[in-house]
């Protein structure tokens, strides 16, 4: 066994890999960027080497840096994590040839399945189901019907140079391949001057789903079940969890028995995931093969009670799997949320920036840990104060969850969530939350089109189903006369003018445009000793304890009405000082709350309108600003690019929004950017 190993990685992927390692007494050498300099994972590791300047083509894609840092260190292995240089056979080879074990695969198999074309031809030898398809260009329209007659209904076809939906018809029969090659090949000349048409097969309904195979220096290799992630955004995974709330398990042995097929074939040593696209009617068919360790590995280990990092690191020390297939578990049900620095509310374009507050839901179960299961676990990179940097994937944490069954860790998830603390950077978890109250995902009943049907439009703060706001409102009251007591109680105030706490108040919702809901409120049995207190608001009643919230704590847990609540509360954010702000469920509520008297006053209060800003092009996330197109005097027409900026690994290209003339360019070329910042003023 090693004795020391570098992790070629960073972030939480690193931070994983050293949990394991230090389990089992092995020494970590971790390897950091300028912009990683204080980063948890080289806080965790034994010992850590400098590699370069921020930009990852300048650090973590620099193979000859990361080889050399072995050699400095005197680390007898590399972990690559995933990302960067994992799937990277030429990189790979190199260490191997350096005398540095690789952990991972051997470099052939990763060049066997970088290959598109090469790894389906190698799919189909090894008896795995391909799609079916005719790849040559097709002659007429009758030849286009027996092919797809010889396929079998429904078919695509689909134009050699399409893209974006141009050149591309479905058929369901003779009738519609017959129109459909005939139009598809006549678009496909006018809009690529190539009208050469190919078809396969129509995959109905698809769903993403993975098997997790593991391999030995031996030539033994198993399959650990499937993982379920078919919840995407723009191809990005967004949930997943282990095991299919679809397939059979008939199908689930046939998937998991042709991907152990196929890992054979390439004699594949280490941990990799075999990817299937799933049809409605549970057939499946080869997508690729990730030869590497996958973002949603915990789902597995939780169902399965192993620890993958382990025995990816014991393979590629030499040693034989501890067990056979038959000794592989399928244990309760696991669900992973990725926690990404971006703005839901905003097209998710990337929040970067420092992490004023990071606190996570309490940790019941732990990486590398195969004793505690059924309940929470968070892998992550950051810590409270860190930085999220521009240079990297937009990932702060994976959050995982492991229940007795699939409505359990719904269930717990939708809890954890709840008390997941992050402040200074935007996340999604208000578009996560809003996914597992969907009906459609709670009953299974899902593709990989879900979030392009269901949120065509974007993601707006009506889109989470909060199922009772008028707890939200009833929890400000309760903070808000928690809040009241400390003052009632305050020592020196005059006998005969001490502060007293009435029953009634009126809870104003903030509303951005300035249109306040009132609702009247009543706070009863208030007790200062139990926390507890029944507030009334129209014909609802909310009986509310929490004893061990202490005002100033942003995570408030307790009971409404005997059942068990998480939210979050926050005084004096937003607009507004005075202002209380709940958070529970992915919907948040801005409110004040006013005696009766106060709430008449506020209501003539005048609305201060926003500033027009209408004027500006405003920098819609932090980033850096790479380009500026235009210059002062410029006459610039709606739609004209703009400026660009860089956050994340995604460029966002600025346009004018309607025809003007620069009157000022007020950040330049290399300047970090913060959200809503003017970049130019028109005319």
């Amino acid at each position: 066994m090693f004795t020391k190993i570098l992790i070629a990685n960073r972030g939480e992927i690193a931070c994983r890999v050293i949990k394991t390692a230090r389990k089992m007494g092995i020494r970590t050498v971790a390897v950091y960027s300028d912009a990683d300099r204080d980063a948890r994972h080289v806080e965790l590791a034994d010992e850590a080497v400098h590699i370069g300047a921020a930009p990852s083509r300048e650090s973590y894609l620099q193979a000859d840096r990361i080889i050399a840092a072995c050699k400095q260190t005197g680390a007898q292995a590399v972990h690559p994590g995933y990302g960067f240089l994992s799937e990277n056979e030429a990189f790979a080879r190199r260490v191997e040839e350096e005398g540095i074990t690789f952990i991972g695969p051997k470099h052939y198999s990763i060049a066997a399945m970088g290959d598109k074309i090469a790894s389906k031809k190698l799919a189909k030898d090894a008896r795995v189901n391909t799609i079916p398809g005719y790849n040559e260009a097709i002659g007429t329209a009758e030849q286009a019907v027996e092919i797809a007659k010889g396929i079998g209904y429904p078919v695509m076809i689909k134009a050699s140079a399409g893209g974006g939906g141009k050149g591309l018809r479905v058929a369901f029969n003779d009738k519609e391949a017959f129109e459909g090659f005939t139009s598809c090949r006549n678009e496909a000349r006018s809009s690529f001057g190539d009208d050469r048409v190919f078809i396969e097969k129509y995959v109905e309904e698809p769903r993403h789903i993975e098997i997790q195979v593991l391999g030995d220096s031996s030539g033994n290799v198993l399959y650990l079940n499937e993982r379920e992630c078919s919840i995407q955004r723009r191809h990005q995974k967004v949930i997943e969890e282990a095991p299919s709330p679809f397939i059979s398990d008939a199908t689930r042995k046939a998937m998991g028995e042709q991907a152990v097929a196929l890992a054979k074939a390439v004699k594949y040593q280490s941990a990799g995931t075999v990817e299937f696209v799933v049809g409605k009617d549970e057939t499946f068919y080869f997508l690729e093969m990730n030869t590497r360790l996958q973002v949603e590995h915990p789902v597995t280990e939780s169902i399965t009670g192993l620890d993958l990092v382990e025995l990816i690191i014991r393979v590629a020390a030499g040693e034989k799997l501890p067990l056979a297939q038959a000794d592989v578990k399928r244990q309760g049900w696991a669900i992973e949320c990725r926690i990404n620095a971006e703005d839901p509310f905003r097209n998710f374009l990337p929040s970067t920036g420092r992490l004023v507050r990071f606190q996570p839901p309490k940790e019941t179960m732990w990486a590398a840990d195969t004793e505690h299961l059924y309940g929470v676990r968070v892998d992550t990179g950051v810590q409270d104060g860190g930085e999220i940097p521009m240079y990297y994937d937009s990932m702060i944490a994976k959050l995982v969850v492991h229940g007795q069954d699939r409505n359990d860790a719904i269930a717990k998830m939708r809890e954890a969530l709840n008390a997941f603390v992050i402040r200074g950077v935007s996340s999604n978890i208000p578009f996560q939350a809003a996914l597992l109250a969907h009906p459609k995902f709670i009953a299974g009943d899902f593709n990989t089109g879900f979030i392009a049907e269901h949120y065509a439009k974007g993601f707006v703060a009506e889109d989470v189903p909060h199922g009772d706001a008028d707890f939200l409102a009833a929890l400000a009251a309760y903070v808000n006369r928690r809040t009241l007591q400390r003052a009632a109680g305050i020592s020196g105030q005059m006998p005969g003018h001490e502060f007293t706490v009435g029953e009634d108040f009126v809870v104003v919702v903030l509303d951005v445009a300035g249109k306040h809901r009132r609702q009247p409120a009543k706070v009863r049995d208030f007790e200062a000793k139990s926390g507890s207190s029944a507030v009334e608001i129209g014909s609802n009643r909310y009986e509310i304890c929490s004893n061990g919230w202490h005002l100033g704590g942003t995570r408030i847990r307790g009971t409404v009405n005997g059942q068990p609540f998480t939210a979050q509360v926050e005084r004096g954010v937003g607009k507004d000082p005075l202002a209380i702000r709940i958070m529970h469920n992915g919907t948040r509520l801005d409110a004040l709350v006013l005696t009766p008297r106060a709430a008449e006053l506020h209501a003539l209060m005048p609305y201060k309108a926003p500033p027009d800003m209408s004027r500006y092009v405003l920098s819609p996330m932090p980033g850096l600003l790479v380009d500026v197109a235009v210059e002062p005097g410029q006459k610039v027409q709606a739609g004209e690019r703009v400026a660009v900026i860089e956050a994340m690994k995604m460029e966002n290209v600025l346009f004018a929004a309607a025809d003007g003339v620069v009157v000022k360019v007020l950040a330049s070329k290399g300047e970090s950017l913060i959200v809503d910042q003017p970049i130019v003023e028109f005319a």
